[in-house]
């Protein structure tokens, strides 16, 4: 697959969503049965199709919206991470070759420049985030594999990067690598137990945790643990972080061959790996996730909430790209954070979703990962970056 063949086909396949019905429904959080869908196409999918466990639709209902998917990119090698400059414009990672590309909302792709990773595997050139203050210092942020650890660094476009967060373990899997700014200001950095359990109930190791540093990669006087980055541990492998309207941190995690999780973060907190995985109870000391799939369900890496948002219906949902599960999960969450119904979209339609990130338009962008040596190609375009938002924009 070239890396010089870029282009752009935006294709319009309009959907309708279906305003949720409000449904009371005990004991109906089962999985819904498998689409069996496949190919190069795009079908229509609906809303409202979900595992409804409570009414919160209201008598009025959400607008009806519909919705059109169309192709910004294609054709590139493992697209693993979006974020956004301010001008609308996407930063975007490409894992295997460390290419830091820009992609804006029509579809022109550039590339920046290569950065100096040297991962395999699940490792390479990982998660990628625009300084809070880029109007001002320009900084772009990004979590990379080199030989010897997984490390953050920063710098300006073109700029030699400077390190400012090292010795993450390294491994040819569980890497982690999704990094965010927080509303605090904070860089928030997930990171994986890099195939060594032990690593993630070890509060000195940087593997198996969520970490928190300042921009400048010193520790905040906050943080839960005197003079150390770990903000949460006992994870396995989180690749998604979001936060929702009031400040509450989500992540999503691989889980081993049972259970993969989206947790909700706690600063200090145990979120039991290896002990546990899924549900504890509240009897394990440890914390257990919101929402729970079989590992053929997720696989989850990407995560985002929407926020003021194109698509009024889908405002304060949470949305997690599965690798394994082929599919973009959406999870209504209620004024508690929790989770209360859940629905597939692109199910088994664009083959492994990585990223799902919100734009600054509010329109949602989502990327495939079916050249990641677990996939296969759904498409000759693959791999993708789709959009999807209201028709007309």
């Amino acid at each position: 697959m070239p890396a010089s063949a870029r282009m752009t086909d935006s294709f319009g396949r309009t959907v309708l969503l279906a305003v949720l019905l409000a449904l009371l429904c005990a004991g109906c959080d089962q999985p819904a049965e498998e689409s069996g869908k496949s190919g190069n196409d795009i079908e229509p999918i609906s809303t409202g199709q979900g595992e409804k466990k409570e009414d919160t639709a209201g008598s009025g209902g959400d607008p009806v919206e519909r919705v059109e998917i169309s192709t910004l990119a294609t054709e590139l090698e493992v697209p693993w991470s979006f974020a956004f400059l301010p001008g609308g414009d996407a930063l975007v990672t490409e894992r295997d070759s460390g290419k830091l590309l820009r992609v804006s909302p029509s579809g022109d792709v550039r590339e920046i420049q290569t950065l100096p990773e040297g991962g395999s595997g699940e490792g390479g050139l990982l998660g990628v985030a625009v300084s809070p203050d880029y109007e001002d210092d320009r900084y772009i942020y990004a979590y990379y594999t080199t030989e010897a650890d997984n490390r953050v660094v920063r710098f300006r476009m073109g700029e030699t990067p400077e390190p400012i967060l090292t010795g993450i373990p390294v491994n040819t899997y569980h890497d982690g690598g999704r990094i965010k700014f927080g509303p605090d200001g904070m860089l928030y950095v997930s990171t994986g137990d890099a195939g060594d359990a032990e690593n993630s109930q070890n509060r000195n190791s940087l593997g198996g945790k969520i970490l928190r540093i300042e921009p400048d990669g010193s520790i905040p006087p906050d943080n839960p643990f005197p003079d150390s980055p770990v903000y949460s541990y006992g994870h396995r492998n989180v690749e998604g972080l979001a936060w929702d309207a009031r400040g509450r941190l989500y992540a999503s995690e691989f889980g081993e061959n049972t259970w993969d999780e989206v947790n909700r973060i706690e600063a200090g907190e145990n979120y039991g790996w290896p002990a546990v995985e899924g549900m504890g109870g509240e009897d394990s000391g440890y914390v257990d996730p919101i929402t729970v799939w079989p590992t053929s369900e997720a696989s989850p890496s990407g995560a985002e909430i929407l926020l003021d948002g194109a698509i009024p219906q889908w405002e304060g949902d949470l949305f997690v790209a599965a690798l394994r599960g082929e599919r973009l999960w959406h999870l209504e969450l209620n004024e508690r954070g929790e989770v209360v119904d859940r629905e597939k979209l692109l199910d088994g339609e664009i083959g492994r979703v990585r990223d799902v990130t919100q734009a600054p338009d509010g329109s949602l962008w989502v990327s495939t990962s079916n050249y990641d040596s677990y996939g296969n190609p759904v498409s000759e375009q693959d791999d993708r970056i789709l959009r999807l938002a209201p028709a007309g924009q």
